[in-house]
């Protein structure tokens, strides 16, 4: 199925739509990574789905963000059928160092620690994104449009109806299911009057690629530093990418630098442990926030991935949430579908706003509770956190509970991740 559809197939004939009162059972706009896993999760549902994306090229494609997956999201996609197309071009870890500053109690997590032969692994944005287009293009329930302009979208009792604009056309599409997976500033959410709550932080994030001179050895490293984490996440070809938290002056005076004025500042957070560093291409800032919806879905409309939140980066959980709201609202939708129940009623779509806004909300208060403790000089809490790490190294059940929430495996696993 090729990426662009005109718009005047974009429905089944017009007597049968006439018929049923809709054209698609399901419409998602937003062809990221959590839009494309709703949709690959949905291939064998029996549903008629239509994905709406605007750009050809993302942001994320273009700086080249990269991620750590998840033991969780990999379950999930290996439940899909799609991570075999995936892992030979990620790299894996199997080792993750905690670390608070230069204190000597360094907590060590290992494939020991769960008994599996990695703890997770990290992709370029391409990396997933390329195989799960190709994965949708060839679901036979599936069209996908792009590029492809959202006008205007209302809600009715029993569909929602979108005004489409591809090139000079525009077409009213009927659904019975709108889903949004179009971003932090999501313009289905803003025009649904969805409230958000949340805020800024204090600090903003410096993203880079580089090549040590010795092996990573498919090592994690998440360091505390006063100023915020820094992470180190390996690659394929013996890369890292840096994840650099910084107030905010801070991070545009050091993406202000030179190359080599960069590289020797980076060098006194990363460690002597890779040797010399090289750095590949352009680096890259943004701010960091963190935002809640207040609510999750409405009639006929339901939000995943960064149009319901956003997390710090810390620990590198925010993909990885919105792959498993995208996970858990394909259980719902399909369950209720193969019940004869309408995947659109409020009563349906509450199953999956149950499931998630809790999930998600634990994890965006670990998340700042893990910035606020370290990113301080504040002695009472550097006490705390330094007996912490040194409690963790030598309770096993402690560490254990660590690793798993890191990783996502705490809180109710999707069936799909079971199979």
């Amino acid at each position: 199925m090729p990426l662009t559809q005109p718009l005047q197939t974009l429905n089944s004939s017009p007597i049968a739509t006439e018929k049923r009162g809709y054209d698609y059972d399901l419409v998602i706009v937003g062809g990221g990574i959590a839009g494309l896993t709703l949709a690959a999760a949905l291939k064998d549902s029996g549903l008629s789905i239509l994905l709406v994306e605007a750009k050809v090229a993302s942001a994320a494609v273009a700086k080249g963000q990269a991620y750590a997956i998840h033991m969780l999201s990999a379950l999930i996609y290996q439940g899909i059928g799609i991570w075999d197309k995936i892992l030979p071009q990620i790299a894996k870890y199997e080792h993750v160092r905690l670390s608070d500053a230069d204190f000597s109690e360094v907590v060590e997590f290992n494939t020991a620690d769960l008994g599996t032969p990695e703890l997770g692994y990290v992709a370029e944005h391409q990396a997933l994104l390329e195989p799960l287009q190709e994965f949708v293009r060839n679901c036979t329930n599936v069209t996908y449009l792009c590029p492809a302009e959202v006008l205007k979208t209302e809600y009715h009792k029993d569909i929602a109806t979108l005004d489409i604009k591809v090139a000079e056309h525009t077409r009213t599409i009927r659904s019975k299911l709108l889903v949004a997976a179009d971003g932090s500033r999501s313009p289905i959410r803003q025009a649904a009057g969805i409230k958000t709550h949340g805020w800024k932080y204090w600090q903003s994030c410096i993203v880079a690629f580089v090549k040590p001179e010795k092996p990573h050895n498919n090592t994690a490293y998440e360091k505390f530093w006063t100023s915020g984490p820094f992470a180190i996440l390996p690659l394929p070809g013996n890369r890292c990418r840096i994840v650099w938290t910084a107030p905010h002056e801070e991070a545009k005076a050091l993406c202000g630098l030179d190359d080599e004025q960069f590289l020797s500042e980076l060098s006194r957070r990363f460690g002597n442990q890779m040797g010399k560093l090289e750095l590949l291409g352009d680096r890259f800032i943004f701010q960091v926030q963190l935002m809640q919806s207040d609510r999750y879905v409405l009639p006929r409309l339901a939000l995943i991935g960064d149009a319901a939140h956003n997390c710090h980066p810390v620990g590198g959980q925010g993909l990885n949430l919105g792959i498993r709201d995208a996970a858990a609202l394909a259980q719902v939708i399909q369950t209720a579908h193969a019940k004869g129940e309408d995947i659109g009623n409020i009563k349906i779509l509450k199953r999956y706003e149950n499931w998630r806004q809790r999930e998600n909300l634990t994890i965006l208060g670990f998340t700042d509770l893990l910035d606020r403790m370290f990113s301080n000089n504040f002695l009472p809490l550097l006490l705390v956190r330094r007996l912490g790490l040194w409690i963790m190294r030598r309770v096993p059940l402690l560490k254990v509970y660590t690793l798993k929430l890191m990783i996502g495996l705490k809180g109710r696993t999707p069936e799909l991740a079971k199979r």
